[in-house]
């Protein structure tokens, strides 16, 4: 039978840079959560490794060994093989975690689908991580946050994860569809040992509090990335514009920029609005929090 997993975006609320390390991976501090905004990934019983690509963003997404999801999906197949379909809503190479979205998702079917989780199991993601930490951490660093799908912090190149508790917050995400190649952002970063966020971090009654801390904090890649790409500027500029927007800032590498609000009913007036001044843009809206659910393998 096969399943459908969704594959929520990927939303650095932080990301300090504090270190590089002999082997030239930097050393990252960041707060991650997660938005109900993604692809869709169908998995199926197939003969070999396949993979087909739709949606309003599948341009330009590979489909062979060179696709992240594919290449997640042969660490578990076996022999058994799978058919993966892809439904591409969000940005290829955006700083949302796209890629690495797709490759957690099927990771995620192909371990329902061949029965070695059940299906509906609510700690998937645990015991993926418990069994395979290693292969897929392989993968890249942002994958395993991505299998796990819930507020976290990630420290060292991304291999150190911890749960976090988180309210949920209402966000808009906007993408300029401007190119900002990563190893180009980091080539910009001036200062590779920036201070961690606290050991600590404080408890969080409720969204405002979450804001008044994010503030505090940074990304540490937005201003080189706007170094690469000025018209960064102006999506920032045009988040922090709308009314009840708390907090504009880049998430990952770029281009990828949200903006935190209190209310829903803002967040949504706010990507109306942007999506009517902007028509290029990439923009959507949803509640930033814990996804893992939503993530789970469902029967198609």
């Amino acid at each position: 039978m096969a399943n459908r997993v969704f594959a929520p975006a990927k939303i650095n609320l932080t990301l300090h840079v504090t270190g590089r390390r002999s082997d030239g991976y930097h050393l990252l501090d960041s707060l991650v959560s997660f938005a109900p905004v993604g692809d869709w990934l169908t998995v199926a019983p197939g003969d070999g490794l396949t993979l087909e690509v739709s949606g309003p963003e599948a341009a330009g997404v590979p489909d062979d060994m060179s696709n992240l999801a594919l290449r997640a999906a042969a660490l578990l197949a076996g022999h058994e093989g799978a058919a993966l379909t892809l439904e591409k809503n969000l940005p290829a190479a955006s700083g949302i975690g796209g890629g690495s979205a797709d490759a957690a998702a099927a990771l995620r079917g192909i371990a329902t689908l061949s029965g070695e989780i059940p299906q509906g199991f609510l700690e998937l993601p645990d015991l993926l991580m418990h069994r395979h930490a290693e292969r897929i951490l392989g993968l890249g660093a942002d994958v395993p946050m991505c299998v796990l799908s819930h507020p976290l912090r990630a420290r060292g190149i991304g291999e150190r994860l911890g749960l976090v508790t988180l309210p949920d917050i209402a966000a808009v995400l906007v993408n300029p569809r401007l190119p900002v190649p990563t190893p180009a952002v980091f080539k910009a970063l001036e200062t590779r040992d920036n201070p961690p966020m606290p050991d600590t971090l404080p408890e969080f009654p409720d969204a405002a509090s979450l804001i008044g801390f994010l503030a505090r904090m940074r990304n540490d890649l937005e201003a080189p990335a706007l170094k690469v790409e000025p018209g960064i500027r102006a999506v920032l500029d045009a988040l922090a514009g709308q009314g009840g927007c708390g907090l504009a800032r880049m998430s990952g590498s770029g281009a990828t920029c949200f903006g935190l609000f209190l209310s829903e009913d803002d967040a949504r007036a706010a990507a109306l609005a942007l999506t009517e001044a902007h028509p290029g843009w990439w923009v959507a809206s949803g509640v930033l929090g814990d996804c893992s659910e939503l993530a789970l393998p469902r029967p198609q």
